[in-house]
């Protein structure tokens, strides 16, 4: 066996950054110069994937969702929750991003003496440009929100299409997407490299005076933010629509579990859909079509990261946004966290691809890759527990439809399109 393979994936992380925070205190200019290399060839990589990634993610789930567009009543519903809980959870992640304020006036001080501002410019001009006047022009001028723009207008014409028609464009964007997470599986190989290189540099930039307590502060926000949706917010939903929250945390914790040791809601679905039928009662035919269908868009855990990391790492790095643009990342959060990307990290990849994509430096963004192994493993547990109050609510409500004497539609169990990491 060798010294290779008994380093794993988290081994090598944390000898990368072990190895980096003793290149960042040597002090070698030489050193300096190779992490400055390194990172900028990250970058440059995450920057060729960025737009693909968050274009082909939304079009290709959204053009595969033919059993929605089916059973009109029941995916409503499901679509219903799904939206209401991400924007709850992106939300109370703005809350409390605002009150405990992790940007400190020292982290934007050092980007400034780095000469690390972001050219953020106009931002009505910037929304302006989110209705392109051709196609090519959002993914040529790094336009995040003219690329969502595009994004859901076709998916919303791919919906209105005839069975034929979209399943033709499912497998072509679904074939793309799967081409671009090839490419994107090699990114991540390169991880550790690229962690050595951004705690070298943060290192430097700490003995520059880099605060940390603005890392302790945006840690916080993101495990506050998803212990408030899990304790509190849907609680609260389960209790207003008549469901007990404890009775359901207790017939759901086997699949919990599951889901926060292997950081996969997608492993986690067998031992869900088996709680939700025998621990809690559930139809097995409301449960089979709402479990699998919010396990590939219900990411109320990936929708409060997204949030906070783009907004600390860019505020920090000198972007400065209004009360209003900083809503505007509630609706484009939840609409990256629904189109999630299908690889280990993918919250993590996808918050440094729309950093990437605004021309964010990403040094900051390098030193909180360590800690994420233990947000990812909370953020997976958050969204099983989420796609499980869904199927609840819409269980409770064809329950209710039956007892009033409503007609119910009768649902084809969905099957997994993407493999789904948290």
């Amino acid at each position: 066996m060798s010294i290779f393979s008994l380093l794993t994936p988290n081994r090598r992380i944390a000898l990368a950054t072990l190895l980096g925070i003793l290149a960042g205190y040597l002090h070698l200019p030489s050193v300096y110069a190779v992490a400055d290399a390194v990172s900028a060839v990250f970058i440059n990589l995450l920057k060729l994937v960025s737009l693909p990634i968050i274009f082909l993610s939304i079009v290709s789930t959204a053009s595969g969702m033919e059993s929605v567009s089916e059973i009109k009543s029941l995916g409503k519903r499901v679509i219903k929750y799904t939206m209401l809980t991400t924007i709850l959870a992106a939300s109370v992640a703005l809350i409390l991003f605002v009150v405990l304020d992790p940007v400190s006036s020292q982290t934007f001080a050092a980007g400034v003496q780095n000469g690390e501002i972001a050219q953020q410019g106009s931002y009505y001009t910037y929304l302006l440009k989110s209705i392109p006047s051709n196609i090519v022009q959002p993914f040529y001028e790094n336009h995040v929100i003219g690329v969502l723009f595009i994004a859901m207008m076709l998916s919303l014409a791919i919906l209105t299409l005839p069975t034929h028609n979209r399943t033709v464009l499912h497998s072509l964007f679904s074939s793309l997407y799967a081409a671009v997470m090839k490419i994107t599986t090699w990114v991540v190989a390169l991880m550790p490299l690229a962690i050595w290189a951004f705690i070298t540099l943060f290192i430097k930039d700490f003995r520059n005076g880099i605060e940390v307590k603005s890392l302790a502060l945006y840690l916080a926000c993101v495990i506050l933010a998803n212990l408030v949706q899990a304790l509190v917010v849907l609680p609260l939903l389960l209790k207003y629509k008549g469901i007990s929250p404890l009775r359901m945390a207790r017939g759901m914790m086997p699949a919990l579990s599951v889901a926060f040791f292997t950081k996969s809601s997608s492993a986690a679905l067998p031992m869900a859909m088996r709680c939700a039928q025998q621990r809690l009662g559930m139809s097995p035919k409301i449960s089979s079509f709402t479990l699998p269908l919010c396990t590939t868009i219900n990411m109320n855990g990936c929708a409060a990261f997204i949030l906070i990391t783009v907004l600390f790492v860019s505020m920090s790095n000198g972007m400065v946004f209004s009360g209003p643009e900083m809503f505007l990342w509630i609706f484009i959060s939840t609409l990256a966290a629904i189109g999630n990307a299908g690889v280990p990290m993918g919250c993590y990849f996808l918050a440094s691809a729309f950093l990437a994509a605004m021309n964010v430096p990403l040094n900051i963004l390098g030193v909180i890759l360590p800690f994420y192994t233990m947000i990812d493993m909370l953020e997976s547990a958050i969204n099983v527990w989420s796609d499980s109050c869904v199927a609840g609510i819409v269980d409770h409500e064809v329950a209710n439809d039956v007892a009033n004497g409503m007609p119910v539609p009768e649902p084809e169990p969905l099957e997994i399109k993407t493999n789904r990491c948290c």
